[in-house]
Protein backbone atom coordinates (compact mmCIF):
# COMPACT_ATOMS: atom_id res chain seq x y z
CA UNK A 1 0.00 0.00 0.00
CA UNK A 2 1.19 3.52 -0.78
CA UNK A 3 1.99 5.63 2.25
CA UNK A 4 3.39 9.04 3.00
CA UNK A 5 5.26 10.67 5.87
CA UNK A 6 3.80 13.75 7.54
CA UNK A 7 4.67 15.97 10.49
CA UNK A 8 3.01 15.41 13.83
CA UNK A 9 3.42 16.05 17.55
CA UNK A 10 3.58 13.07 19.86
CA UNK A 11 5.57 11.17 22.42
CA UNK A 12 7.74 8.06 22.38
CA UNK A 13 7.25 7.19 26.07
CA UNK A 14 4.97 7.82 29.03
CA UNK A 15 7.58 9.93 30.82
CA UNK A 16 8.65 11.92 27.75
CA UNK A 17 7.41 15.30 26.58
CA UNK A 18 5.49 15.66 23.34
CA UNK A 19 7.69 16.78 20.46
CA UNK A 20 7.65 16.95 16.68
CA UNK A 21 8.04 13.61 14.90
CA UNK A 22 7.20 11.97 11.59
CA UNK A 23 4.33 9.51 11.19
CA UNK A 24 2.98 7.36 8.38
CA UNK A 25 -0.42 7.90 6.82
CA UNK A 26 -1.96 5.64 4.21
CA UNK A 27 -2.69 6.94 0.74
CA UNK A 28 -6.43 7.26 0.20
CA UNK A 29 -8.45 4.13 -0.55
CA UNK A 30 -11.66 4.22 -2.62
CA UNK A 31 -13.85 5.11 0.41
CA UNK A 32 -11.37 7.44 2.08
CA UNK A 33 -11.29 11.18 2.64
CA UNK A 34 -8.03 13.06 3.17
CA UNK A 35 -8.33 16.07 5.48
CA UNK A 36 -5.96 18.97 6.00
CA UNK A 37 -6.18 19.51 9.76
CA UNK A 38 -6.73 23.13 10.72
CA UNK A 39 -7.76 22.80 14.38
CA UNK A 40 -7.59 20.07 16.99
CA UNK A 41 -9.09 20.21 20.45
CA UNK A 42 -7.18 19.01 23.49
CA UNK A 43 -8.97 16.45 25.65
CA UNK A 44 -8.11 15.01 29.07
CA UNK A 45 -8.03 11.64 27.31
CA UNK A 46 -5.11 12.91 25.21
CA UNK A 47 -3.10 13.50 28.35
CA UNK A 48 -4.10 10.18 29.94
CA UNK A 49 -3.14 8.26 26.81
CA UNK A 50 0.15 10.08 26.31
CA UNK A 51 1.09 9.30 29.93
CA UNK A 52 -0.22 5.70 29.76
CA UNK A 53 -2.48 6.36 32.73
CA UNK A 54 -4.83 3.59 31.59
CA UNK A 55 -2.05 1.06 31.00
CA UNK A 56 -2.63 0.18 27.33
CA UNK A 57 -0.93 2.94 25.34
CA UNK A 58 1.22 1.88 22.37
CA UNK A 59 4.06 4.21 21.45
CA UNK A 60 4.65 6.44 19.66
CA UNK A 61 1.43 8.21 20.65
CA UNK A 62 0.02 11.08 18.59
CA UNK A 63 -3.12 12.28 20.42
CA UNK A 64 -6.04 14.32 19.15
CA UNK A 65 -9.65 13.31 18.46
CA UNK A 66 -11.39 16.67 18.09
CA UNK A 67 -10.41 17.40 14.50
CA UNK A 68 -11.69 20.04 12.10
CA UNK A 69 -10.27 20.70 8.67
CA UNK A 70 -10.78 20.84 4.92
CA UNK A 71 -11.07 17.96 2.48
CA UNK A 72 -8.07 17.84 0.12
CA UNK A 73 -8.68 14.54 -1.66
CA UNK A 74 -11.38 11.86 -1.90
CA UNK A 75 -11.42 8.25 -3.07
CA UNK A 76 -13.29 7.32 -6.22
CA UNK A 77 -16.18 5.72 -4.28
CA UNK A 78 -16.75 8.65 -1.91
CA UNK A 79 -20.18 10.21 -2.40
CA UNK A 80 -20.78 12.37 0.68
CA UNK A 81 -17.82 14.77 0.46
CA UNK A 82 -15.80 16.71 -2.06
CA UNK A 83 -12.57 18.66 -2.10
CA UNK A 84 -13.00 21.93 -0.20
CA UNK A 85 -15.66 20.73 2.25
CA UNK A 86 -15.19 21.67 5.90
CA UNK A 87 -15.41 18.44 7.88
CA UNK A 88 -14.67 16.96 11.28
CA UNK A 89 -13.42 13.71 12.79
CA UNK A 90 -14.15 12.70 16.36
CA UNK A 91 -13.09 9.79 18.53
CA UNK A 92 -13.81 6.98 16.03
CA UNK A 93 -12.27 6.16 12.67
CA UNK A 94 -13.50 2.59 12.14
CA UNK A 95 -15.67 -0.23 13.51
CA UNK A 96 -16.81 -3.67 12.37
CA UNK A 97 -19.94 -2.20 10.67
CA UNK A 98 -21.84 -5.49 11.19
CA UNK A 99 -22.53 -6.03 14.90
CA UNK A 100 -25.83 -5.09 16.52
CA UNK A 101 -24.34 -1.90 17.96
CA UNK A 102 -23.01 -0.75 14.59
CA UNK A 103 -26.34 -1.51 12.95
CA UNK A 104 -28.03 0.62 15.61
CA UNK A 105 -25.65 3.57 14.97
CA UNK A 106 -23.87 2.88 18.25
CA UNK A 107 -20.39 2.41 16.84
CA UNK A 108 -18.89 3.62 20.12
CA UNK A 109 -19.99 0.33 21.70
CA UNK A 110 -18.75 -1.91 18.88
CA UNK A 111 -16.33 -4.53 20.29
CA UNK A 112 -14.00 -3.72 17.37
CA UNK A 113 -14.24 0.08 17.33
CA UNK A 114 -11.06 1.85 16.29
CA UNK A 115 -10.03 5.01 18.10
CA UNK A 116 -8.69 7.99 16.18
CA UNK A 117 -5.43 7.40 18.02
CA UNK A 118 -4.14 4.30 19.77
CA UNK A 119 -6.40 2.03 17.72
CA UNK A 120 -5.43 -0.46 15.01
CA UNK A 121 -5.41 0.62 11.39
CA UNK A 122 -6.24 -2.63 9.60
CA UNK A 123 -5.00 -1.21 6.31
CA UNK A 124 -1.48 -0.44 7.55
CA UNK A 125 -1.42 -3.07 10.34
CA UNK A 126 -0.23 -0.46 12.83
CA UNK A 127 -1.67 1.89 15.43
CA UNK A 128 -3.71 4.91 14.48
CA UNK A 129 -2.39 8.43 14.96
CA UNK A 130 -4.55 11.38 15.94
CA UNK A 131 -5.08 15.00 15.08
CA UNK A 132 -1.89 16.57 16.42
CA UNK A 133 -0.70 16.27 12.84
CA UNK A 134 -0.78 17.91 9.42
CA UNK A 135 -3.46 15.69 7.90
CA UNK A 136 -5.47 12.55 8.37
CA UNK A 137 -7.07 9.91 6.13
CA UNK A 138 -10.43 8.54 7.28
CA UNK A 139 -13.16 6.35 5.78
CA UNK A 140 -16.02 8.64 4.75
CA UNK A 141 -18.44 6.85 7.10
CA UNK A 142 -16.56 8.35 10.04
CA UNK A 143 -16.27 11.86 8.62
CA UNK A 144 -18.72 14.52 9.79
CA UNK A 145 -20.03 17.65 8.13
CA UNK A 146 -19.54 21.00 9.91
CA UNK A 147 -22.35 23.58 9.57
CA UNK A 148 -21.21 26.67 7.68
CA UNK A 149 -22.21 29.12 10.42
CA UNK A 150 -19.98 27.64 13.14
CA UNK A 151 -16.49 28.81 14.04
CA UNK A 152 -14.13 26.04 12.93
CA UNK A 153 -11.87 26.30 15.97
CA UNK A 154 -14.62 26.55 18.58
CA UNK A 155 -16.57 23.61 17.18
CA UNK A 156 -13.62 21.21 17.55
CA UNK A 157 -14.28 20.24 21.22
CA UNK A 158 -17.87 19.35 20.32
CA UNK A 159 -16.40 16.21 18.71
CA UNK A 160 -15.65 14.82 22.18
CA UNK A 161 -16.72 17.10 25.03
CA UNK A 162 -19.93 17.89 23.21
CA UNK A 163 -20.97 14.40 22.13
CA UNK A 164 -20.00 12.91 25.49
CA UNK A 165 -22.66 15.05 27.14
CA UNK A 166 -25.15 15.14 24.23
CA UNK A 167 -25.49 11.35 24.08
CA UNK A 168 -26.91 10.95 27.61
CA UNK A 169 -29.07 14.05 27.20
CA UNK A 170 -30.66 12.43 24.16
CA UNK A 171 -30.78 8.88 25.55
CA UNK A 172 -32.63 10.04 28.66
CA UNK A 173 -34.98 12.21 26.58
CA UNK A 174 -34.10 15.58 28.04
CA UNK A 175 -36.40 18.37 26.94
CA UNK A 176 -38.75 21.06 28.19
CA UNK A 177 -39.73 20.35 31.78
CA UNK A 178 -36.76 18.09 32.51
CA UNK A 179 -34.65 18.98 35.53
CA UNK A 180 -30.98 18.38 34.77
CA UNK A 181 -27.99 18.81 37.07
CA UNK A 182 -24.38 18.96 35.91
CA UNK A 183 -21.58 18.02 38.29
CA UNK A 184 -18.38 19.90 37.49
CA UNK A 185 -17.81 22.92 35.27
CA UNK A 186 -14.96 22.14 32.92
CA UNK A 187 -14.64 21.08 29.29
CA UNK A 188 -17.49 18.56 29.55
CA UNK A 189 -19.57 20.44 32.08
CA UNK A 190 -19.76 23.70 30.17
CA UNK A 191 -20.98 21.84 27.08
CA UNK A 192 -23.54 19.90 29.14
CA UNK A 193 -25.01 23.17 30.45
CA UNK A 194 -25.18 24.76 26.99
CA UNK A 195 -26.80 21.72 25.39
CA UNK A 196 -29.28 20.96 28.18
CA UNK A 197 -30.34 24.61 28.20
CA UNK A 198 -30.84 24.60 24.42
CA UNK A 199 -32.98 21.45 24.75
CA UNK A 200 -35.29 23.37 27.10
CA UNK A 201 -34.31 21.76 30.41
CA UNK A 202 -34.11 23.49 33.77
CA UNK A 203 -30.37 23.29 34.45
CA UNK A 204 -28.51 23.32 37.77
CA UNK A 205 -24.76 23.27 38.29
CA UNK A 206 -23.59 21.23 41.30
CA UNK A 207 -20.16 22.59 42.16
CA UNK A 208 -17.77 22.85 45.09
CA UNK A 209 -16.65 26.29 43.86
CA UNK A 210 -18.85 29.36 44.45
CA UNK A 211 -16.56 31.18 41.99
CA UNK A 212 -18.13 29.15 39.15
CA UNK A 213 -21.57 30.70 39.71
CA UNK A 214 -21.38 33.58 37.24
CA UNK A 215 -19.88 31.45 34.47
CA UNK A 216 -22.51 28.77 34.95
CA UNK A 217 -25.34 31.30 34.70
CA UNK A 218 -23.77 32.92 31.65
CA UNK A 219 -23.57 29.49 29.97
CA UNK A 220 -27.27 28.84 30.55
CA UNK A 221 -27.65 27.37 34.04
CA UNK A 222 -30.77 28.37 35.93
CA UNK A 223 -29.38 27.54 39.37
CA UNK A 224 -26.06 26.84 41.08
CA UNK A 225 -25.87 24.63 44.17
CA UNK A 226 -22.66 24.45 46.19
CA UNK A 227 -22.27 20.73 46.79
CA UNK A 228 -20.23 21.18 49.98
CA UNK A 229 -23.02 23.25 51.57
CA UNK A 230 -25.31 20.82 53.40
CA UNK A 231 -28.20 23.26 53.56
CA UNK A 232 -28.11 23.89 49.81
CA UNK A 233 -27.88 20.18 49.06
CA UNK A 234 -30.82 19.50 51.40
CA UNK A 235 -32.97 21.82 49.30
CA UNK A 236 -32.43 19.73 46.15
CA UNK A 237 -33.03 16.25 47.56
CA UNK A 238 -35.25 14.24 45.21
CA UNK A 239 -35.27 16.93 42.51
CA UNK A 240 -33.31 15.96 39.40
CA UNK A 241 -34.44 13.73 36.56
CA UNK A 242 -30.90 13.45 35.20
CA UNK A 243 -27.49 14.25 36.63
CA UNK A 244 -24.49 14.36 34.28
CA UNK A 245 -21.35 13.81 36.34
CA UNK A 246 -18.37 15.19 34.39
CA UNK A 247 -15.72 15.03 37.13
CA UNK A 248 -12.58 13.35 35.69
CA UNK A 249 -11.15 11.92 38.91
CA UNK A 250 -12.19 9.68 41.83
CA UNK A 251 -14.89 11.35 43.90
CA UNK A 252 -17.85 10.49 46.11
CA UNK A 253 -21.06 10.30 44.10
CA UNK A 254 -23.27 9.28 47.03
CA UNK A 255 -24.31 12.87 47.91
CA UNK A 256 -25.57 13.37 44.36
CA UNK A 257 -27.67 10.18 44.24
CA UNK A 258 -29.92 11.58 46.95
CA UNK A 259 -30.75 14.59 44.77
CA UNK A 260 -32.27 12.35 42.08
CA UNK A 261 -36.02 12.23 41.68
CA UNK A 262 -37.79 8.86 41.65
CA UNK A 263 -36.68 7.04 38.49
CA UNK A 264 -33.89 9.59 38.07
CA UNK A 265 -30.46 8.69 36.68
CA UNK A 266 -26.95 9.83 37.49
CA UNK A 267 -24.76 9.17 34.48
CA UNK A 268 -20.97 9.10 34.74
CA UNK A 269 -19.17 10.52 31.72
CA UNK A 270 -15.95 11.95 33.15
CA UNK A 271 -14.28 9.30 35.29
CA UNK A 272 -13.16 5.82 34.20
CA UNK A 273 -12.35 3.54 37.13
CA UNK A 274 -13.59 2.11 40.43
CA UNK A 275 -15.79 4.23 42.65
CA UNK A 276 -14.32 5.26 45.99
CA UNK A 277 -16.00 5.40 48.45
CA UNK A 278 -18.38 2.59 47.53
CA UNK A 279 -21.82 3.36 46.19
CA UNK A 280 -24.57 3.19 48.82
CA UNK A 281 -27.50 1.30 47.32
CA UNK A 282 -30.05 2.39 49.94
CA UNK A 283 -31.25 5.62 48.23
CA UNK A 284 -31.26 3.84 44.88
CA UNK A 285 -33.52 1.07 46.13
CA UNK A 286 -35.78 3.42 48.08
CA UNK A 287 -36.36 5.67 45.08
CA UNK A 288 -35.75 3.44 42.04
CA UNK A 289 -32.80 5.65 41.21
CA UNK A 290 -30.13 4.69 38.71
CA UNK A 291 -26.38 5.11 38.30
CA UNK A 292 -25.24 4.65 34.72
CA UNK A 293 -22.36 5.37 32.37
CA UNK A 294 -22.14 6.72 28.83
CA UNK A 295 -19.36 6.83 26.23
CA UNK A 296 -19.19 9.51 23.49
CA UNK A 297 -21.73 8.81 20.72
CA UNK A 298 -22.14 7.11 17.37
CA UNK A 299 -21.56 8.79 14.02
CA UNK A 300 -25.23 9.56 13.31
CA UNK A 301 -25.70 10.98 16.81
CA UNK A 302 -22.58 13.12 16.47
CA UNK A 303 -23.83 14.52 13.16
CA UNK A 304 -27.17 15.22 14.83
CA UNK A 305 -25.28 17.17 17.50
CA UNK A 306 -23.31 19.21 14.97
CA UNK A 307 -26.53 20.07 13.15
CA UNK A 308 -28.17 21.03 16.46
CA UNK A 309 -25.21 23.26 17.28
CA UNK A 310 -25.54 24.88 13.87
CA UNK A 311 -29.23 25.56 14.45
CA UNK A 312 -28.65 27.04 17.90
CA UNK A 313 -25.26 28.69 17.36
CA UNK A 314 -23.56 26.55 20.00
CA UNK A 315 -19.78 26.15 20.19
CA UNK A 316 -17.26 25.56 22.96
CA UNK A 317 -15.52 28.22 25.02
CA UNK A 318 -11.89 27.86 23.94
CA UNK A 319 -8.35 29.07 24.42
CA UNK A 320 -6.22 28.81 21.28
CA UNK A 321 -2.66 27.52 21.54
CA UNK A 322 0.23 26.61 19.25
CA UNK A 323 1.23 22.96 18.99
CA UNK A 324 4.61 23.91 20.44
CA UNK A 325 2.83 24.84 23.69
CA UNK A 326 1.10 21.49 24.16
CA UNK A 327 3.25 20.34 27.10
CA UNK A 328 2.46 23.54 28.98
CA UNK A 329 -1.21 23.06 28.13
CA UNK A 330 -1.11 19.56 29.64
CA UNK A 331 0.40 20.96 32.84
CA UNK A 332 -2.35 23.56 33.00
CA UNK A 333 -5.03 20.93 32.38
CA UNK A 334 -3.81 19.01 35.43
CA UNK A 335 -4.44 22.19 37.45
CA UNK A 336 -7.85 22.77 35.82
CA UNK A 337 -6.39 25.98 34.45
CA UNK A 338 -8.28 26.22 31.18
CA UNK A 339 -11.42 28.14 30.25
CA UNK A 340 -12.84 25.73 29.11
CA UNK A 341 -11.05 23.84 26.36
CA UNK A 342 -7.69 24.21 24.62
CA UNK A 343 -7.74 24.11 20.82
CA UNK A 344 -4.55 23.83 18.79
CA UNK A 345 -4.11 26.04 15.73
CA UNK A 346 -2.49 23.38 13.56
CA UNK A 347 -1.03 26.03 11.23
CA UNK A 348 1.67 26.24 13.91
CA UNK A 349 2.93 22.80 12.86
CA UNK A 350 3.17 23.50 9.17
CA UNK A 351 5.93 26.14 8.64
Amino acid sequence: MNTKQIKAFGTEAADAALEQLAITRRAILPNDVEIDIEYCGVCHSDLHFAKNDWGFSVYPVVPGHEIVGTVTQVGDKVTAYKVGDVVAVGCLVDSCRSCNNCKADLEQYCPEWVGTYGGHDKHLDMQTFGGYSESIVVDEHFVLRVPDNLDKAAIAPVLCAGITTWSPLRHWNVGKGTKVAVVGLGGLGHMAIKLADALGAEVTLLSRSPSKTKDAMDLGADHVVISTDESQMAEVQGVFDLIIDTVPYIHDINPYVGTLATNGTLVLVGYLGPLDPMLNSMPMIMGRKNVAGSLIGGIAETQELLDFCGEHGITSEIEMIRIQDINTAYERMLKSDVHYRFVIDMASLKP
